[in-house]
């Protein structure tokens, strides 16, 4: 009887899906990163923003220029007549992005580049030290073959190539 083979189903197929490493990294990934998103949000809200606004203003986004005049506006905030440009949304947006570039740059990713770095230099120095044990090991061995060499051409000490009684080989 001949065996058919089978081909695996759709749960098999997804179960080997979520099952490949990278899927479960990005998935670990991702959330690592909204938490993280937070943490930045709050540093930029709780304390850039403050010290950003001490010098100015806090909320740019009413700053506008009016391209067709006259720029008019009801109670509700919508614009009546006019075209505005909304440019300091777009300066506010800017701005946030730079300072939360700014926090992660200099809070997470350099930190852990001079951290990666003295890892680094510490495994480098580690097989360095062994390499070199290494290294003298083999000088060590290629000076005791040659001293046997050495012996064994003079004939002087060691085990001698001839028999007390003057034939050739060991006693």
């Amino acid at each position: 009887m001949v065996s058919e083979k089978k081909e695996p189903g759709v749960w098999e197929g997804f179960k080997a899906f979520l099952m490949r490493g990278n899927v479960v990294d990005l998935a670990v990934a991702v959330v690592i990163g909204a938490a993280f998103t937070n943490i930045v949000n709050s540093v930029v809200k709780g304390v850039i923003n403050p010290l950003v606004g001490a010098f100015g203003t806090k909320n740019l986004d009413h700053y506008s220029s009016c391209l067709k005049a006259p720029c008019e506006t009801n109670a509700a905030g919508e614009v009546t007549s006019g075209v505005p440009i909304m440019w300091g949304s777009v300066l506010s947006a800017v701005l946030s992005f730079l300072i939360t570039a700014a926090v992660v740059y200099f809070l997470m990713v350099l930190p852990m580049a001079k951290y990666l770095a003295r890892m680094a230099a510490r495994k480098a120095e580690k097989e360095g030290t062994k390499e070199v044990m290494e290294v003298t090991e083999l000088e060590v061995l290629k000076e005791i073959r040659d001293a046997l060499v050495a012996q064994r051409a003079s004939g002087s000490g060691g085990p001698s190539d001839e028999r007390p009684d003057g034939r050739p080989g060991l006693p």
